[in-house]
Parts: structure tokens; sequence; C-alpha cells
């Protein structure tokens, strides 16, 4: 747990106001004009007085402003690690990510995402808490402290999830001792039904093979070409947290991530959005407009997607929205792709490829 220690007052801080206040209460009794009935007199005082009471407040609001930053800034530490900026690139892979949170002034909400090279693959976890702001920070951080721990131990992607289910149910269940006492209290060794984590665990092996684990997450979207589709329309399992996973568990291949072919992944938030009028927003329409308009690289993809959506949202969304894209540029040498410029939408393509499966589960 991150503990804030209030830094202590300093002297300074603690003479100025009771040196305001005994000067205006020596003006007040040791004065004469203070004393004094008249019209001027009153004007007087009552300026001195006004004087006194703005330089009490605006000292109290610079030593409050002094204390927010500092908050701040051991809070955007706490966040980085928790919530730690990818690579920019990993086994071949381009990889960008960003996170929108729905709380003003935070820098993490209840989404997570991370992506680690193993010997296994590069294996890649979305997930999104219920609940949203730096109240879901706590679960944000077990699930990713035990997803990348888990990620270089075991072989299986089933095995990653049921360390995460299990560390999920760890923390659940200590939370629940802590906001409910055994006196009087529900059961502190059984969490609250309600608190659930969605999953999405991806795993791209060396030749692209895809394989793929969903625990009540939306499916990425696969970019390839001009095409804008899901990865699949199956029926994931459910969230984590209420429910036991299956005894039998397999992750399910789901094709390949060919070369110049983009994954998004994303959280609820993004295809939740609504305008004033009650409109969702349309992220398919947003990636269209990506592989369209736009030169096709992750980074491409987060700018267009994030002031497509702020612009719906007017700029306030109800919920946090975090976007992780991974573009497959294997076997592709630095300055290897060239932009084909012959229509409107300027599009990458290798000079140079492996080949690869054309064939898609």
């Amino acid at each position: 747990m991150i503990r804030i220690k209030a830094r202590a007052p300093t002297v300074r801080g603690a003479v100025l106001p009771f040196a305001w206040g005994a000067a205006a209460v020596a003006y007040k009794y040791g004065c004469p004009l203070a004393r004094q009935g008249g019209l001027g007199g009153r004007i007087v005082t009552s300026a001195v007085f006004f004087a006194v009471g703005a330089a009490l407040v605006f000292h109290v609001r610079r030593a409050l402003l002094r204390e927010l930053r500092q908050v701040r800034r051991v809070a955007r530490a706490a966040q980085s690690v928790v919530l730690r900026p990818l690579p920019p690139r990993l086994e071949g892979l381009n990889v960008a990510a960003a996170q929108l949170s729905a709380d003003r002034g935070a820098c993490v909400g209840g989404d997570l995402y991370e992506a680690i090279a193993t010997e296994y693959g590069v294996r890649v976890v979305m997930g999104d808490v219920r609940g949203h702001g730096l109240a879901a920070l706590g679960t944000v951080a077990a699930l990713l402290g035990s997803f990348r721990e888990a990620a270089h131990d075991e072989p299986e992607l089933d095995r990653v999830l049921r360390r995460m289910d299990r560390a999920l149910a760890r923390h659940l269940r200590e939370q629940a001792r802590t906001e409910h006492p055994s006196h009087g209290g529900p059961d502190p060794g059984h969490p609250v039904v309600e608190d659930f984590v969605t999953v999405l665990l991806l795993e791209i092996g060396e030749n692209g093979e895809l394989r793929v684990l969903n625990c009540g997450h939306p499916w990425p979207y696969l970019l390839s070409g001009s095409t804008v589709e899901p990865l699949t329309r199956t029926d994931p399992l459910p969230p984590l947290g209420p429910f036991a996973l299956p005894a039998k568990l397999e992750a399910h291949a789901r094709g390949h991530l060919l070369v110049g072919e983009s994954l998004v992944l994303f959280t609820d938030g993004a295809e939740d959005a609504r305008d004033a009028r009650g409109r969702f927003f349309s992220l398919p329409g947003a990636l269209a407009d990506v592989v369209r308009n736009h030169t096709v690289t992750p980074q491409a993809v987060l700018r267009t997607v994030f002031t497509a959506l702020l612009g719906h949202t007017d700029g306030r969304p109800t919920d946090d929205v975090a976007l992780l894209v991974l573009r497959n540029e294997r076997g592709m040498k630095p300055g290897a792709w060239d932009s084909d410029l012959s229509g409107p939408g300027a599009r990458l393509r290798p000079a140079m490829t492996r080949p690869q499966p054309t064939t898609r589960r």
C-alpha cells in the first residue's frame, strides 16, 4: 500500500498567520485611529482587516496548492509503476498504448494492459476492472503483478489466466475484510459478487500465430489492408471474479497476425462512449478512417481514435478508455516500408517479406 505522508508545517508557515493576526489586533486596540467612530476611521479599519484577511486566504491557498502538487507527483510516480509505458518494439512488433481516465486529473483508472516478450512468444493482457479512477488502482496492481510473473513462468496461456484469477480472488478477499469487519459485516472470505474484471489474454508466436483466452472482454479488431473486422465473433468466457474458471481451459488458436497487419485491443469504454444525444461511439468507423486516410501505424491509430472519441463525447468521457495496438513488422528492415501514394489512403506495404501462412482460422 502506498502512503502519502503529510509534510509538517514550516516555522514560516506557522509564524506568518500569527504575525498577521497579531498586527490586526494591535491595530484594533493600540491605534487611536481604530478607536475613532467617524467614517474615516471605520474605512481605514475595514481596509486593514480586509488586507489581513486577503493575505491569510492567499497564504492558505498557496500552501494547499503546494501540498496538492506534492500529492500529484507521488500519485504519478505510483501510477507509472503500476501501468508502466510499453516498449515501442517487442520481437518485431510495433507497439503503442494509451489510457484515458474518466476521473479528471487521474492518469490511471480501472483499465489495465501489458505486453511482455517471453520465451513462449509475446504475451499481452488487456483488462477492465469494474468501476473507474483511482479506486480501482489496487485491483489493477494485483492483476498486473500476477500477469508479469506468470507470463514468464507458465508455458501455457491457460495457467497464466488461472494465476491471475487466484491473485484477484486474494485481493478481493482482503478488500472485503478491510471494508466489512467481522463484527456485523458479511463473511470476509467471500468477496462481493459485484466485483469483477474482464480480461483478454493474447499470445503471438514467432510465426505470427495467435492464441487467445477471453473472459468477458471485447474482442480486438484486426486491421488488414483496408478492412476492419473483429478477430472472432465467438462468445467469451464469463468475467473473472463472480464465476469460477472451467475445469478444462485451453487457449484458442485464432489464425495468424501477418506482416503488415495490426491488432487493436480496447476496453468497453471506447464502444460505450455516448454523445449528448445518446449515440454510441463507432470504434470500427474510426478505425476505418485510419486505414482509409492515414498511414497505418500504432501511433496513428491511437491519435485518430482518441481524437474522434473526445470529439464525440465533447471531451467528457464517462468511463475509462484504454487502447493497445500491435502491428506485425517482423522481417522488415528499418526504412523497408514504402508508402503507396496511388490513392487518397496512403498505406504502408513491405518492400520485403518472409513467407507467411495465408489461411485464417
